[in-house]
C-alpha cells in the first residue's frame, strides 16, 4: 500500500488512507522521480507544482485551531505519552519529511521529497532512495543516509505502526553516495519498494545528543524538549498542554520542491487546547481560537450553525466532494471480550442496528449505508461469491461460516415499521442460538445466568445522540449498553490498549489495499498495544486472506483476494457497520484565499489555502470588541 498524504491542517488524525495496485514494467536499474503505482503521473517527469495550487500565494497570517484533550509529548513515534497538535504517528506532521511525499490530488502517485528519486529490482526484493543533496535540518546540517538508517531501525522498533509497515524489510544500509538500500526477506511483495517513501526521517545527530542540562536524549521516550527537524515548521513556543505555536520556517530548505511550492502559506499555526466539545464549538463562532470548522455529524451541519459571524457572511459554509475512497465507519465489537466471542452475539447486534431511522431522524437522509470494508470502487463484495474470489475461498471452506457460500451478505433494513419487529426478532433468535434467552426482561446466558450488559466508549460528545438511539434499540431486546465518555487523551490510552467493550471507529481505506491490512486484521498483532487490530481478531483464514491480497500478481487477483477478505471479515460480523460520506464539511472564517480548484481526489487541501491578512485584521478587530 502507498500513503495518501496526511493532511497537516489534522494533525489529530490516527489512521491512514492507503493505495496500492500493479506496478508497470520497468528496467531494473530505471531511477523513478513523480511515479504512480497505476500508471504514469499526469504531471509526467516535469513536475513543478500541483495544478489547483496558486504558485505565487503569499505568505502570512496565523492559521488558528481548536483541539480537544492535551499532551504531554513531542514524540509521535511511540505508545507512551500524548502528542502534541502538529505532529502524526504515522507521516511527518508539521516538523519532519517523509522520503518521498504522496500526492494529494492522484491515487498512487509519489513525488520527491528528502529522496529525489528511488529504483528497485524484478523481484521486488529490496528498493533504494536516491537522497536529495539539497535537504536540511533546520540546524543547517545536511540530511544523510545515516539518518535514513537510523530511522530506521528506531521506527521499526518503537513505532506501533512503522513496525507492522514495515514487517519485512530487515535492513537499510548505504551503498553509494546519498543513497540507501532496504533490503527485504520476502520477493515479490509488489507495493513494498514503494511505501518505503513513506518513511520519516529523524535527526540521529539531535537524538543521540544532549538537552540544554547535559542530559543524553532518548528517542524512546516521551519529550516536551522541541525536536529539531525539517520539514517547513518548527514549534515557537509552548504551554504543556494547553497550546502549541508552530512558525514557519523562513529559510526551509524544501520549499521550491514541487509538492511545497504554493502551499505552507501561513506564518503561523497556533493550537488551544480545550477539553469540552461544546465549549470548542462556541469558541469558533466567537472567532480567533478556531478558524476552520471540520463538521462530521449531519445533524449539526443542518441544524447548529445559526449565529451572528455566519448570519453577517464573516463564517462561510463550504462542501468538498472527495473521489477518494470513501470511509468505513461502525461499532468495533472486542472479541477480546468473552461477551463478543460468539459470531451469533455480534450477528445479533448488527440486527438490532436501525440505520434507516437514524438517517432519516437525525442525519437528514444524508449518510449513505455501508455494506463493506471497502467501500466504493470494485473491491467491494457482494452477491454471491464467483470465479476467482470463489476459489480462493474454496480453499478456507470448513473454517468459514457456511453463509459465506450460500447467501448474499445483507444489513438489516427497517424501511417501514413491521421490519423493525422482524429485524428485532431475528437478534433474539440470534442471541438463542449462542445460548442466551430473554427472561425478566433481560437478555440472559442460560449456563451462568449472566446479563448481557456492556459499554460503548467515545470522546465525542456529537455522537451521544445516535449511540443513545443504538441503546434504546438493545433495551427491546433486553440488552443493556451504556455509552461512556471520556476524554480524548483517555480515550486513546484505553483504545491504545483495547480497554473497551465497543468503540465507534471510521476506517479509512482504499482501491488497492495491500500490507497495512495486517495492522488491521492480523492474529499477529491482535495483543500488541497500539495496533490497529481493534476487534482482536484471531483467525487464520483472515491472516491468510490479507496475505493473498498482499501479494496479489496483478489488479484482477487483487480485486478477487480483497473481495475474499472482505467477505470473510463481513460475515464474522467484527463491526456492527453504520455509515459513510463522500463529501467533507468545512465551516470557515472568512480571512481565507483559496484556490478556485481543490483536488478533487482528496477534498480540501488546506495547505494550499493563504491569509488575506486585510479581512484577517478587520475580523480580528471587529470580534475582539464584541468578546
Amino acid at each position: 500500500m502507498t500513503l495518501r498524504r496526511m493532511t497537516r491542517f489534522a494533525p489529530a488524525a490516527i489512521a491512514a488512507v492507503f493505495f496500492i495496485s500493479p506496478i508497470v514494467a520497468h528496467a531494473q536499474d530505471e531511477w523513478h522521480t513523480s511515479y504512480s503505482l497505476m500508471a504514469e503521473s499526469k504531471y509526467g517527469q516535469d513536475f513543478k507544482h500541483y495544478d489547483y495550487v496558486n504558485p505565487d500565494a503569499p505568505k502570512g497570517g496565523t492559521l488558528n485551531s481548536v483541539v480537544q484533550g492535551t499532551f504531554d509529548s513531542f514524540n509521535p513515534y511511540i505508545v507512551r505519552g500524548t502528542p502534541a497538535a502538529g505532529f502524526a504517528p504515522f507521516g511527518g506532521g508539521l516538523i519532519y519529511e517523509m522520503l518521498m511525499e504522496q500526492s494529494v490530488d492522484e491515487p498512487s502517485v509519489s513525488h520527491p521529497l528528502i529522496a529525489e528519486a528511488f529504483k528497485y529490482p524484478d523481484d521486488y526484493s529490496s528498493a533504494t532512495y536516491r537522497l536529495n543533496p539539497a535537504a536540511k535540518w533546520h540546524d543547517g546540517q545536511p540530511v544523510t543516509t545515516d539518518d535514513v538508517i537510523w530511522s530506521f531501525q528506531v521506527l521499526k522498533a518503537n513505532s506501533p505502526y512503522y513496525s507492522r509497515y514495515y514487517e519485512n524489510v530487515t535492513e537499510a544500509v548505504a551503498v553509494g553516495d546519498n543513497q540507501v538500500e532496504f533490503r527485504f526477506d520476502q520477493k515479490g511483495n509488489r507495493e513494498l519498494p514503494k511505501i518505503i517513501g513513506d518513511m520519516i526521517v529523524l535527526p540521529k545527530h539531535w537524538w543521540e545528543g544532549t538537552d540544554a542540562k547535559g542530559k543524553k536524549r532518548d528517542v524512546t521516550q516521551p519529550t516536551l524538549e522541541p525536536p529539531l527537524g525539517s520539514g517547513p515548521y518548527k514549534i515557537a513556543s509552548f504551554r504543556p498542554g494547553q497550546e502549541i505555536i508552530w512558525e514557519r520556517v523562513k529559510d526551509y530548505w524544501g520549499q521550491n520542491v514541487p509538492v511545497n511550492v504554493g502551499r505552507n502559506n501561513f506564518d503561523k499555526r497556533r493550537y488551544t487546547y480545550i477539553l469540552d466539545s461544546n465549549a470548542a464549538f462556541q469558541a469558533f463562532t466567537k472567532g480567533g481560537l478556531e478558524d476552520i470548522e471540520v463538521e462530521m455529524s449531519a445533524r449539526d451541519w443542518m441544524t447548529k450553525y445559526k449565529f451572528p459571524a455566519l448570519d453577517a457572511g464573516d463564517v462561510i459554509k463550504k462542501e468538498f466532494k472527495a473521489t477518494a475512497s470513501a470511509n468505513f465507519q461502525g461499532f468495533v465489537l472486542n472479541t477480546r471480550r468473552p461477551l463478543f466471542a460468539d459470531r451469533n452475539v455480534r450477528k445479533a447486534l448488527t440486527l438490532a442496528y436501525d440505520f434507516e431511522t437514524l438517517n432519516r431522524t437525525m442525519s437528514f437522509g444524508l449518510n449513505k449505508r455501508v455494506s463493506s470494508y471497502f467501500v466504493g470502487g470494485d473491491l467491494a463484495s457482494s452477491g454471491l461469491p464467483e470465479g476467482k474470489e470463489l476459489e480462493i475461498l474454496s480453499q478456507y471452506k470448513d473454517q468459514l461460516p457456511p453463509e459465506v457460500f450460500t447467501e448474499p451478505f445483507t444489513l438489516p433494513v427497517y424501511a417501514e415499521p413491521k421490519d423493525e419487529r422482524a429485524n428485532l426478532q431475528a437478534a433474539v433468535k440470534a442471541f438463542g442460538d449462542a445460548g442466551w434467552h430473554i427472561k425478566n426482561g433481560r437478555m440472559t446466558n442460560d449456563k451462568t445466568g449472566q446479563a448481557f450488559e456492556y459499554e460503548i466508549l467515545s470522546a465525542n460528545e456529537a455522537s451521544e445522540a445516535t449511540i443513545n438511539y443504538y441503546i434504546s434499540s438493545l433495551r427491546k431486546i433486553g440488552v443493556t449498553a451504556r455509552l461512556r465518555l471520556v476524554d480524548p487523551t483517555q480515550y486513546l490510552n484505553r483504545i491504545n490498549n483495547f480497554d473497551f467493550d465497543s468503540i465507534i471507529m471510521p476506517l479509512s481505506q482504499s482501491d488497492s489495499p495491500g500490507n497495512e491490512q495486517r495492522d488491521f486484521w492480523s492474529s499477529k498483532v491482535a495483543d500488541v498495544p497500539g495496533s490497529r487490530n481493534y476487534s482482536g481478531i484471531k483467525n487464520p483464514v483472515i491472516d491468510a486472506l490479507v496475505d493473498r491480497v498482499i501479494f496479489a500478481t496483478d489488479r484482477d487477483d487483487l480485486v478477487a483476494a480483497t473481495r475474499a477478505l472482505d467477505r470473510a471479515l463481513l460475515w464474522n460480523y467484527y463491526v456492527v457497520p453504520q455509515f459513510t460520506r463522500d463529501t467533507q464539511w468545512l465551516a470557515v472564517w472568512n480571512k481565507f484565499g483559496i484556490p478556485d480548484k481543490q483536488p478533487t481526489y482528496v477534498g480540501a487541501d488546506i495547505d494550499s489555502w493563504w491569509i488575506d491578512v486585510d479581512k484577517e485584521k478587520v475580523l480580528a478587530s471587529k470580534y475582539r470588541s464584541q468578546n
